[in-house]
C-alpha cells in the first residue's frame, strides 16, 4: 500500500465524516504523539451531508452529531463547506438532484468552495435516483474509477 495514496470515502452521514476528515485534518482531537499526517490524499463523497446549517443540513445527522441545541460555533465548525482551504484534498462528489433526504446543495456548495480554493474537484449529478441512488444506477462507479485512474490513485 502506498502511504501517499490513502483516501477517505463516505456515503450520506458517512460523507460528513469523510468531509470532516478532509477539512479538519490539522486538528487533533486525540493525542497524536507520533505526529502522523491525518490529511487524506483524496476524498470521495456520495450524497453527503456536508453542512450543519439550518437551511441545508439533514436534521437527524446534525442532532446525532451536535445534539438538539448546538451552538453557532459548532454549527459553523462542522459545516464543512466553511472549512475548505487550498490544502483540502482533491474530491469526487456525486449526488442525485431529486434527493429528498439530503439536499443536493450540500454537494453543490462544497463543490463551489473547493473550486474557489483551487482544489481539484469532480462532481457527477444524477437527475433522478433520490437518496441511495447507487442501487438504481449500476454504472455510477465507472466515472469514479476513471477519476481515480486519472489522478493515479489506483
Amino acid at each position: 500500500m502506498d502511504k501517499n495514496k490513502v483516501g477517505v470515502m463516505g456515503f450520506s452521514a458517512g460523507g460528513h465524516l469523510a468531509a470532516t476528515a478532509a477539512t479538519h485534518y490539522k486538528n487533533y482531537y486525540i493525542e497524536n504523539t507520533e505526529e502522523m499526517n491525518l490529511r487524506p490524499d483524496f476524498q470521495i463523497l456520495v450524497y453527503p451531508v456536508i453542512s450543519m446549517t439550518d437551511d441545508l443540513t439533514h436534521s437527524g445527522s446534525r442532532d446525532n452529531l451536535l445534539g438538539k441545541t448546538p451552538s453557532k460555533e459548532d454549527i459553523h465548525l462542522f459545516s464543512n463547506e466553511t472549512q475548505v482551504d487550498k490544502n483540502t484534498p482533491p474530491a469526487y462528489l456525486t449526488h442525485a438532484t431529486d434527493d429528498k433526504l439530503v439536499d443536493v446543495n450540500n454537494s453543490i456548495f462544497y463543490y463551489q468552495q473547493l473550486r474557489h480554493h483551487k482544489v481539484d474537484v469532480e462532481m457527477h449529478l444524477y437527475q433522478k435516483g433520490d437518496h441511495g441512488f447507487i442501487f438504481k444506477h449500476a454504472t455510477w462507479m465507472n466515472s469514479l474509477f476513471e477519476w481515480m485512474k486519472l489522478n493515479k490513485w489506483m
